[in-house]
């Protein structure tokens, strides 16, 4: 019997490093952020379709163009059961913010087909998810990753190179992070494309500040491993460095990265895609990063999380 209502979850996703070298096939390296999750709730109900979210509440009709990506998600998952758009009643319920480069686009177009799926009865394989969910991101990001998609879902850390593979690890530090909102929108499509002109640009050094991520991302990755902290911050700290050369970082990213260090933080960076969005910062305990918190706010953090990278016992 079909069902009435149904759900579907996902989390956010923080880059830790290789952030725009991913989208030119060097390695990246991102973490489950389940600190900030999505939930989808469908309703059936008759008539025109409605959705009540923070972008829009109403007839999915009247639904303004932020939420395209979304729409053409259900309009695909639609056509794949043979059903017509309407008589559906959308609840979107997120703590992850949009623009900030957390995967809040992805996050939502998973849960949405996790729900759906869940309201048909029937078994979503990740490769229809996969399907269904890069629907919504080349509409929301042009040119994506696919990383986005890969981690929302997964409760394990993702080391992923564009086009040849995901293998999924398990972060395990003595460490945690602090991540500190900017309050201002990404410009991530803005971004990839001057990244894009600098890799193009002969009489730039783009290309090599490109390889170079690379290459810091395979030593975050062996530090990682090695549990060795200060291994990983030394990489994250020069991590920043090429992403100030190509020009991603702006003023206020780079003020929350100066408090960071100034206040102990082993390492600090921008995560996702620049000019604007978030900045991550390493410290080694939970009352750093709670002080740590404090300072990003008073430097003006909208919001702070902290996120334990150690495996706690209540996870399994």
């Amino acid at each position: 019997v079909l069902s009435d209502i149904a759900s579907g979850q996902a989390h956010g996703k923080i880059i830790l490093i290789g952030e725009h070298s991913v989208v030119h096939h060097e390695p990246a390296i991102a973490l489950p952020f389940t600190s900030a999750n999505v939930e989808v709730t469908v309703q059936r109900i008759d008539g025109d379709s409605t959705i009540d979210s923070i972008y829009h509440k109403g007839k999915i009709k009247d639904a303004p163009d932020s939420i395209h990506n979304l729409l053409e998600t259900l309009k695909a998952v639609c056509a794949y059961f043979e059903v017509d758009t309407n008589n559906l009643h959308i609840i979107v319920t997120s703590n992850i913010p949009a623009e900030r480069g957390m995967g809040s686009s992805a996050a939502v177009a998973t849960a949405l087909v996790r729900a759906l799926f869940n309201l048909f009865d029937e078994k979503l394989t990740n490769n229809l998810l996969n399907e269904f969910v890069s629907v919504s991101e080349t509409i929301a990001h042009q040119n994506p990753s696919g990383l986005d998609a890969m981690v929302v879902r997964s409760d394990q850390s993702v080391y992923y190179i564009r086009n040849q593979g995901t293998e999924y690890f398990t972060v395990d530090l003595p460490g945690y992070l602090v991540i500190a909102d900017t309050g201002d929108q990404g410009e991530t499509g803005a971004a990839v494309r001057a990244v894009g002109a600098l890799v193009a640009d002969k009489s730039s050094q783009g290309k090599s500040w490109i390889k170079e991520l690379g290459e810091l991302t395979k030593q975050a990755r062996y530090f990682i491993e090695e549990k060795d902290l200060n291994g990983l911050s030394d990489v994250l700290n020069l991590a920043q460095e090429r992403l100030q050369n190509l020009t991603v970082s702006n003023e206020k990213l780079d003020t929350f990265v100066e408090v960071a260090l100034e206040q102990g933080a082993l390492g600090a960076k921008l995560t996702g895609g620049g000019r604007g969005g978030c900045m991550i910062a390493l410290v080694k305990t939970e009352e750093q990063a709670a002080e740590m918190s404090n300072k990003l706010q008073e430097a003006g953090a909208t919001k702070t999380w902290i996120h334990p990278l150690g495996v706690r016992e209540n996870d399994n």
